[in-house]
């Protein structure tokens, strides 16, 4: 494993000298304290530093292993989904085997709650936790980085620029994962895109899957290594998003061609507020494992978007949102069309509570960015139409789009260099 040292998770014979360092970071302890105190902890930090430390001392005493800690993980987590979510629901998981290793390749909506959500599932059906993709742009904080790892996660390097050294990267990463998989039998965690889908419009990079085979020797055709991979697809759809007022500035603002530039730790302070913020019923699907035939990079993606987005559950936020700006002539027609082909889903209904609530919530955004929050809510409407007859329902353009600026952001996933990849993939 020396290979990748620098990018792997933490193992159990190093959890107790790492949690001791996460302990010992003044900063640490100052957001623990302040999350959990709040106006107390800032106004007597001197005194309720060390009461913190001693507590988290006293809490990580019986944490030896990997394993230890994500029991407690758990627990938080179940304490999370009881106090932010309306409820959680899971589907599709009895379809896959949990006795093999799978990439589970998610749409992106939360930084940390999407792997986590999908984690959760499979702790509580009796499959292996996952091995989680992170970028090296998250871990700005030591103590952050000490955390994930800690929990799992394996680092993606994204703040490389030169080409000869981010294909390096590339090819660790690509082999870290195969690795993973095919040696260590552990699962993996993947988003589809580089960066949330701030918009609403979950699409697969195609980079991303020439990315997982750069590792793959040169007499194995693409479609065999995909499969060889047996990536799971898998939707998740949140009824509210704490970050909305947040993505829907920086779409409007790049959507009017302005710059944005995020602040220092914008990232971090984002996986707070999906964390602490209300999320409404939170919907989990798994989809069937992909089985590729093609070589085609673009052609794998689209597979993979065909499940994810026929896969994914409407909210009611979103049919609330699709009908303030299309009209209910519009839905009637949508809702009929949706009704027809989504079988397997329910078609939400809007109750008077969700409608004031989201109502209220909207208000809430600065009006300037309102009809952006509105069409990231109202887009999975559009999306699902357009997988189903994309000659009837055609993806707008502007607000509606799911290229360019609109919805791409610097995150979590691996940040992949196309031109590079595709050079390496033409080599091989």
């Amino acid at each position: 494993m020396s290979d990748y040292d620098d990018i792997r998770p933490y193992h159990d014979d190093e959890v107790r000298q790492v949690l001791q360092r996460v302990i010992a970071d003044d900063e640490f302890i100052d957001l623990a304290g302040q999350l959990r105190f709040s106006r107390w902890y800032t106004n007597f930090r001197w005194m309720m530093r060390p009461i913190v430390r001693r507590f988290f001392q006293h809490r990580s005493a019986r944490i030896h292993s990997v394993q230890d800690l994500q029991g407690i993980v758990e627990q938080y987590m179940a304490r999370m989904i009881e106090q932010t979510t309306s409820g959680f629901t899971v589907s599709g998981l009895d379809a896959v085997d949990l006795s093999q290793p799978h990439v589970f390749m998610s749409n992106h909506r939360d930084i940390t709650l999407d792997p986590a959500f999908t984690n959760y599932a499979l702790y509580h059906k009796g499959g292996a936790t996952l091995r989680i993709a992170i970028g090296d742009n998250l871990l700005s904080k030591p103590y952050a980085a000490d955390l994930m790892r800690l929990n799992k996660s394996f680092v993606v390097q994204r703040s490389i620029s030169k080409p000869r050294e981010l294909l390096r990267a590339l090819k660790k990463l690509s082999g870290y994962i195969w690795h993973s998989l095919h040696s260590d039998k552990e699962n993996i965690w993947l988003a589809h895109r580089e960066g949330r889908a701030k918009d609403g419009m979950d699409r697969t990079e195609p980079a991303i899957i020439k990315m997982l085979a750069i590792a793959k020797p040169k007499a194995v055709s693409l479609s065999d290594y995909i499969n060889d991979l047996s990536i799971v697809p898998v939707s998740i759809s949140y009824e509210f998003d704490p970050c909305d007022a947040i993505k829907a500035k920086e779409i409007r603002m790049l959507s009017e061609k302005q710059a944005y530039a995020k602040s220092e730790h914008e990232d971090l302070a984002s996986i707070g507020l999906g964390i602490q913020g209300f999320n409404g019923h939170v919907n989990l699907v798994f989809g069937k494992p992909l089985v590729v035939t093609t070589n085609n990079a673009e052609e794998i993606a689209r597979q993979l978007d065909e499940q994810i987005v026929r896969n994914y559950q409407l909210q009611p936020t979103n049919v609330i949102a699709y009908l303030n700006l299309y009209g209910e002539h519009a839905w009637a027609k949508a809702q009929a069309v949706l009704e027809a082909s989504e079988r397997h889903h329910v078609i939400p209904g809007v109750d008077a509570t969700t409608q004031a609530t989201f109502v209220a919530r909207m208000e809430a955004i600065d009006p300037v960015d309102r009809n952006m929050a509105l069409h990231m809510y109202a887009n999975p409407v559009l999306h699902k139409l357009y997988f189903l007859d994309a000659t009837e329902y055609p993806l707008p353009n502007g607000y509606g789009a799911a290229q360019g600026a609109v919805g791409t952001s610097t995150v979590d996933t691996p940040a992949v260099d196309a031109q590079v990849v595709d050079a390496q993939v033409k080599v091989q």
